[in-house]
């Protein structure tokens, strides 16, 4: 049997002290896979080193490392991807562990877990971003019914299916977070496996803002579940609405009913507006929902048909 063609996929931007050793390390543990550093408008050495490590230099001129991922998506052709950060944080040594497991079990998609072995918790030294995962993770277990562990990991496999149909519209570092919910909405195969991750050596930096960066994962994952699960998230605001509606409308029934007169009438009218309006929100939840739902076996059909 034929062995399957593996591309690595590294988006870079500024990481001239430590891309040289993920090219390397991949090219000692996968010496037949093709490497591809896709450079973000670097202002360092990136470029010049990852050619001199021997790896497929390409470039993105939009910023983001969405748009860095979408390209290189759109331009690869292989058969098994391995997407991984270029700051040296993930171990390369288990990789065939990691692309024998996503081959036995036909995955579509199998992500570096950092959380479950505390390796993050421990090597991280930044408490919000400790806090930014469990809170992120958690959120998307209760509204999308799963059981993962690491949403966040930069360290990746997909299937050739799950490149080839992917899309989104996101351009930066909320990218792992709409990879994940992509897969749970679209019933994808989903595994992780344990890594153990360490910080980046001294010397290298973050590109991450912890609140800026935060508040956008935050911002689009309550994006994607309006997009997702609309009857959920519009039946939520029918639901409020509907009660403030009530909660407003106690005091003009008891006017009512104690002075057979409503003097309040704009209390009134303003509690039968939100009672209006929170019905308006629950039928545009079940008819984006049974568009959600009609798109969904699209996709199915669409996505078993990619070779």
């Amino acid at each position: 049997m034929e062995s399957p063609k593996i591309a690595v996929l590294v988006p870079c931007y500024n990481e001239a002290l430590t891309i040289g050793k993920v090219v390397s390390d991949f090219k000692t543990f996968l010496p037949n896979a093709d490497i591809y550093v896709y450079d973000n408008n670097s202002k360092d050495e990136t470029v010049a080193i990852a050619k001199k490590a021997g790896a497929i230099v390409r470039h993105e001129k939009r910023q983001g490392k969405a748009n860095v991922v979408f390209k290189m998506f759109r331009e690869i052709e292989a058969d098994i991807y391995i997407m991984i950060d270029g700051d040296d944080t993930y171990p390369v040594d288990c990789v065939q562990e990691m692309i024998n497991q996503f081959i036995d079990n036909n995955c579509d998609m199998l992500v570096g877990d950092r959380l479950s072995n505390n390796s993050y918790k421990k090597e991280n030294k930044r408490a919000f971003h400790n806090f930014g995962n469990n809170l992120v993770r958690n959120l998307i277990n209760i509204f999308f019914g799963s059981e993962l562990k690491d949403i966040l990991s930069g360290y990746r496999i997909f299937s050739r299916k799950f490149v080839k149909n992917y899309a989104s519209t996101i351009k930066g570092f909320e990218l792992e977070t709409d990879l994940s919910i992509y897969s749970l909405h679209n019933g994808l195969a989903i595994e992780e496996y344990s890594i153990n991750y360490r910080d980046r050596p001294e010397g290298s930096e973050s590109k991450l803002n912890t609140f800026t960066d935060g508040f956008k994962v935050i911002k689009l994952f309550f994006n994607l579940v309006r997009l997702y699960k609309p009857l959920l998230f519009f039946g939520a605001v029918a639901g409020i609405l509907f009660i403030l509606g009530m909660l407003f409308m106690i005091v003009p029934i008891k006017e009512y009913f104690d002075y057979k007169y409503v003097y309040k009438v704009p209390t009134l009218i303003f509690s039968i507006m939100l009672i209006i309006v929170s019905l308006l929100s629950f039928m545009t939840g079940l008819i984006l929902d049974n568009i959600s739902i009609i798109d969904k076996k699209n996709f199915r059909v669409r996505y078993n048909s990619t070779k």
